[in-house]
């Protein structure tokens, strides 16, 4: 093991508040550690596109990363749809448009000084439409109750990964583009744990889908990512990266949590 992941697992007790608090719940606590093998995979601006991973590149052991907790929201809601493509609305069978975006996330669990795929875990996303519409809530852009549109669950599988495909999200007075996930863990049991957070995106992206339908019919938005309060409060880390595939964009996020 390298010397610089002993040094973090060292200074654990030093973590902000908000990145250790995130991870307590029921009898168990939960608390994120950064265990790099070899170099850094810390989120950096979408410069340029590269080349999509294979699955089978998606399909290897996760790194451990130290990720804070932000907000849940106002439009949670716990759905119970296992479902992997999100985009419809079980009503009705509508499909809601947008650049299409498949995201991966790759969840592992440390134990001891090693990071291992987390099978079993419930990942649920929720994020607006192109227009910046939530379903199943009654809020500013009306009422949406009873649509369950862009919202979803997969559990992890033996790899400790969960797809999903959705589209780009769009935005909303007062925020920057976003999607809300929650990890669940030991659920069944009445004992486990959660951790609740958003994942961003680089906003010379946002600005290029942006342009394009059905995005531009909602005109200029109001909010980057510097101006975002919630983004401010260690959105940085929680950046993710995309590539571009024959559909649109694929983005891989990587997290580690622990049990203690």
């Amino acid at each position: 093991m390298k010397k610089d992941c002993v040094k973090r697992i060292s200074v654990v007790s030093m973590l902000k508040r908000r990145e250790v608090l995130g991870f307590l719940g029921g009898t168990a606590a939960v608390s994120l550690i950064g265990c790099w093998r070899g170099q850094s995979t810390s989120a950096k601006p979408i410069g340029r596109l590269t080349q999509t991973p294979t699955r089978k590149a998606i399909a290897q052991t996760p790194t451990c990363v130290v990720k804070p907790q932000q907000t849940e929201g106002p439009y949670f809601v716990d759905e119970k749809l296992n479902r992997s493509d999100i985009r419809s609305d079980p009503s009705n069978g509508a499909v809601k448009q947008g650049v299409p975006l498949r995201l991966v996330f790759r969840v592992s669990g440390i134990n001891g000084r090693s990071c291992t795929p987390l099978r079993g875990a419930t990942v649920d996303i929720w994020h607006c439409d192109a227009l910046g519409v939530y379903s199943d809530v009654r809020d500013f852009n009306g009422d949406t109750q009873g649509q369950k549109f862009l919202r979803g669950y997969q559990v992890t599988n033996a790899n400790g990964t969960a797809e999903f495909v959705t589209i780009y999200p769009g935005w909303y007075p007062g925020r920057t583009a976003h999607i809300h996930f929650k990890i669940r863990t030991d659920s069944a049991s009445g004992r486990g744990s959660e951790f609740t957070s958003q994942l961003y995106f680089d906003d010379a992206l946002t600005d290029q889908i942006y342009a394009q339908s059905p995005y531009g019919t909602k005109g200029q938005r109001t909010q980057r990512n510097d101006g975002d309060g919630i983004f401010q409060d260690g959105g940085e880390e929680l950046m993710l990266q995309l590539t571009q595939d024959a559909q649109g964009y694929v983005g891989t996020f990587d997290i580690g949590l622990q049990m203690t």
